[in-house]
């Protein structure tokens, strides 16, 4: 099932963050296409990256976003964008909430 979608940041900080890559050095303005990229894609499906199990959802997720779903989308270089969906009557968004090497991304979910 296709689902289109609008994304949508967990705060201006975090927004902030995306848009400062574009003007960083070639690193980051990598990962600045890369996100636009992930973006474009969850943008005209929001079921295309990868579902968490709920039981897998970190603590601090459900704590601080009030989620009940989890999603990633991986990205280059073992990279991790994580995005949760918020189904309203009028609208599906889909909430991006953060992005993070593999390293980090296995210290998060305790792997």
């Amino acid at each position: 099932m296709k689902l289109p979608s609008k994304i949508k940041f967990t705060d201006t900080k975090m927004q902030e963050a995306f848009e400062a890559l574009a003007n960083r050095y070639s690193d980051e303005k990598k990962m600045h296409q890369w996100l636009t990229r992930a973006f474009k894609d969850i943008e005209e499906n929001a079921f295309c990256g990868a579902q968490i199990p709920t039981r897998l959802i970190p603590k601090v997720y459900q704590k601080k976003y009030q989620i009940k779903n989890l999603w990633k989308y991986d990205l280059p270089n073992a990279w991790r964008l994580l995005y949760s969906i918020e189904n309203t009557k009028i609208l599906v968004v889909s909430i991006v909430l953060e992005w993070m090497d593999h390293k980090n991304y296995e210290r998060r979910f305790n792997y």
